[in-house]
């Protein structure tokens, strides 16, 4: 569907008309920011998302106030945007004391390599924007109908394949950020600590941004750990001679759908191009043009631009492409995906230094009870001023550390009680949860509190069946909306209606394929017990070498379901 025109009549959406009225983002923020209200208005609220925070209700809060005649509880969820997740050692300790000092305490790593920080109250909030900004980290763009957060391999890997993605990444996320003035004008009195030049112009989004958000990735086929396949916007590269000469373009990935909505559903990226290093940059900015200009702007749950992909095909949309690259459009080449690394323990980064990769269970740092990953993380980046990577999988990377630092560094992580990678299961290395309840507003099931008991459960059967050798992923979602990307997971397990979930298969590692429903409306105390007949016979009947999720694919929903019977 083609976007109405500005200022033609036609169909569009509220969040279209607020976008357009908001005086390039800044609606009232800055005058409701300093009444004493506890939320904001709701034109205000979904402006605020552009400048990198939603606004909440703690759910487990509200039970208590219901009962003493009170309404929500508002909070506030704030996110980093942080291309390919490189933070320093003085930015991770900033981000750690604002967590402590104005959020819940913890630090939230998100599946696009940023920090998420909540629980923070609305007078609180200007500090916590500013405090980041001061550390040199920004929001800005980290939510809203804009280019999120650029993704790219994590590893700190010094080589030109590695070195060319992150800068690639961070010029990208600068070259797509929103230009308006507003978010330094309401969150830091109009300073601007970044020194990013903000022309009262959107050269590249215009009056009302984009349809929808946008999200972007870079990858090579050996090291796929962002999901190229889930982006808007993917560049797959093509090593040779240890060098990246050009990349494939793939648009149209995306996870999120709508129970009960067959025109909503998750999609794949489709290869489109090929562009030279050169070439990226000017690709990213035409493929964003045509998607605003082309995105649906009637209907938000039809709005991403996958469904543009699918709607038009990939001949139709490369043709349009074709209008808006600035090089001649040539083919992508053949590029299969093959490796999905998490990056975790001891690795040489190439320039004498080393990092370590410390799994995080659902990307939440906290100290809880014996397992004090929080101060041991704030600890070890202290005493050894280690720079740090967040991943793709929400776990954690400490970098440039020396290599007489190991036993130093493995005892102190011993001490606060953290696992090594070794002492961990395959299972739950390769899971991971959204946040859901209490602060999404979104989830309509738990998924962070509910998934490590789905763990706990699945270790001790595939142990019992002799498959805890297998590398086998689970992603756990409290809606359909997709954030930690678990429509192409070998398991996928969807919020669907209170305690219960739809239940996905058929996914892989690699993230090169789409699972489909096994089961509908599954308690969530009843999810292994479902898995199981399809774990006894993928342990009797599997090939040689082949997945979990390749067997369900293999064989098929049909035969599958009818396990269940």
């Amino acid at each position: 569907m083609s976007r109405v025109p500005e200022g033609a009549p036609g169909k569009r959406s509220a969040v279209e008309i607020i976008k357009e009225n908001s005086r390039h983002l800044r609606g009232a923020l800055a005058q409701e920011l300093a009444q004493p209200s506890d939320h904001f208005s709701d034109d205000d609220k979904q402006l605020l998302k552009f400048h990198g925070s939603y606004q909440q209700d703690d759910r487990d809060a509200r039970k208590d106030r219901h009962k003493d005649g009170g309404g929500k509880s508002y909070i506030f969820m704030v996110r980093c945007k942080i291309p390919g997740g490189r933070v320093s050692a003085d930015q991770y300790l900033a981000i750690d004391d604002i967590a402590g000092r104005y959020a819940n305490g913890t630090l939230r790593i998100t599946s696009r390599q940023g920090f998420q920080l909540h629980g923070v109250l609305k007078q609180n909030l200007k500090e916590t924007i500013a405090g980041i900004n001061h550390c040199l980290l920004t929001t800005l763009g980290a939510c809203g109908d804009v280019e999120r957060n650029v993704m790219a391999p994590s590893a700190p890997l010094r080589n030109p394949v590695y070195d060319l993605m992150q800068e690639l990444a961070d010029h990208i996320a600068l070259h797509l950020a929103p230009r308006s003035r507003a978010y330094h004008e309401v969150w830091l009195n109009g300073d601007d600590v970044t020194e990013v030049v903000a022309p009262e112009v959107e050269p590249i989004y215009g009056k009302v941004y984009l349809p929808r958000k946008f999200k972007t990735g870079f990858a090579i086929p050996e090291d796929n750990s962002v999901d190229i396949f889930a982006q808007d916007l993917g560049f797959l590269g093509q090593v040779r001679d240890g060098r990246i000469v050009g990349f494939n373009v793939l648009v149209g990935g995306g996870m999120g759908m709508t129970h009960g909505n067959a025109t909503t559903f998750p999609f794949i990226s489709k290869p489109m191009c090929y562009a030279g290093v050169e070439q990226v940059v000017p690709a990213a900015e035409a493929v964003v043009k045509l998607y605003r200009d082309h995105g649906n702007r009637a209907e938000r749950k039809r709005a991403r631009i996958k469904y543009l992909v699918h709607d038009w095909g990939v001949e139709k949309f490369r043709k349009m492409l074709a209008t808006y690259l600035p090089f001649p459009l040539v083919l992508p080449k053949p590029l299969p995906v093959t490796g999905f690394p998490l990056h975790l323990g001891w690795h040489a980064q190439g320039d004498g230094k080393y990092w370590y990769g410390v799994s995080v269970e659902n990307g939440r740092i906290k100290d809880d009870g014996p397992l004090r990953l929080r101060s041991a993380l704030r600890d070890l980046v202290q005493r050894f001023r280690a720079n740090v990577r967040l991943t793709p999988m929400q776990d954690i990377l400490l970098c440039d550390l020396p290599e007489a630092a190991r036993p130093e560094i493995e005892r102190s992580l011993r001490d606060h009680g953290v696992l090594p990678q070794e002492r961990l299961s395959l299972v739950q290395l390769h899971s991971m949860a959204c946040p859901a309840i209490p602060t999404c507003g979104l989830a309509i099931s738990e998924a962070e509190r509910t998934l490590p008991r789905i763990i706990d459960q699945l270790e001790a059967e595939l142990t019992r069946l002799g498959l805890d050798n297998e590398k086998i992923g689970v992603r756990m979602t409290g809606c359909p909306n997709g954030c930690v990307r678990p429509y192409q997971s070998d398991i996928g397990i969807v919020g669907r209606s209170g305690d219960k979930y739809t239940l996905f298969v058929g996914g892989n590692l690699v993230g090169d394929r789409l699972n489909f429903v096994l089961n509908d409306l599954v308690p969530a105390g009843q999810i292994v017990a479902t898995l199981l007949p399809l774990l006894e016979l993928y342990r009797r009947e599997r090939h040689s070498q082949e997945g979990f999720g390749d067997f369900c694919q293999r064989l098929g929903q049909g035969k599958l379901q009818a396990l269940l019977t």
